[in-house]
């Protein structure tokens, strides 16, 4: 007997299973969304970013029938790439270095949706099928960080899920307050900090690295990114980042000139 096809429609804005070229032609709308809504905010139309896409409007309304589908897909979409990255970090870091790096990551990330905040906290239908399952991944994989770093002892052992997510939207916003992304940034990580067991800021290694003297970095234990411990080698220069993406996202905030 062969099985009835599955007919059931899938929710507004979730990722399709069709042909390559429609799910390219989806992710392509996403991603200038993203980057559209940041830089004009969510009052511009879905024809402007069918415009900046260089796709036609039909092919956004096809995939978004309404803005607030389109927003709430933008959102799912980073919400998604933040579960990822948790997976990454647990992958390649110690439990603590792991945690650590990935609120500090979530932080960076998520900065420039200050738009999306106002239009979740005015709409009270918020959060919608496709955004809160995504939410749900994302408590999932950050319930698990924080375990794992709970079970290494490197957190503070009455620290939950939530306190984390209420500490990276402060640290969001208190960048997004200072003139100085570096510094910014540098505070954000002195904040998180004090909920590890044995805080790195001892030993006053959570400096803002643009304020190091030369020579006091070789003393450097720690990743200046994201605090992650290094391994400090007797011979050769040593190192001040963890890895390559640490290396780029401290690069990327160094000021031009």
């Amino acid at each position: 007997m062969t099985a009835a096809p599955d007919t059931r429609a899938a929710a507004p804005g979730a990722a399709p299973a069709g042909r390559a070229d429609a799910r390219r032609n989806r992710a392509l709308v996403l991603s200038t969304a993203m980057r559209v809504f940041a830089e004009e905010g969510l009052e511009v139309s879905l024809g402007r970013i069918a415009q900046r896409a260089g796709v036609g409007a039909g092919t956004v309304y096809r995939h978004f029938p309404t803005k607030e589908i389109l927003i709430e897909a933008v959102l799912a979409e980073h919400v998604e790439h933040l579960v990822t990255a948790a997976d990454q970090w647990a992958a390649r870091a110690a439990p603590g270095d792991a945690l650590f790096g990935f609120l500090l990551e979530v932080a960076e990330k998520s900065m420039g949706r200050r738009h999306f905040c106002d239009a979740l906290t005015a709409d009270q239908g918020w959060p919608r099928a496709v955004l809160a399952a995504a939410g749900q991944r994302f408590h999932q994989a950050l319930e698990r960080l924080l375990h794992d770093a709970k079970q290494a002892g490197a957190v503070h052992p009455g620290v939950r899920a939530d306190d984390l997510s209420a500490l990276v939207a402060g640290g969001i916003a208190l960048r997004s307050a200072h003139r100085d992304p570096v510094r910014g940034t540098w505070l954000v990580r002195l904040l998180l900090d004090g909920l590890r067991t044995q805080p790195v800021t001892k030993a006053d290694l959570f400096r803002d690295p643009s304020a190091l003297p030369r020579h006091e970095t070789t003393a450097l234990k720690y990743c200046v990114e994201c605090g992650a411990t290094l391994r400090v080698h007797a011979t050769g220069r040593p190192p001040r980042y963890c890895g390559p993406t640490c290396r780029q996202r401290a690069h990327r905030r160094r000021p031009a000139g």
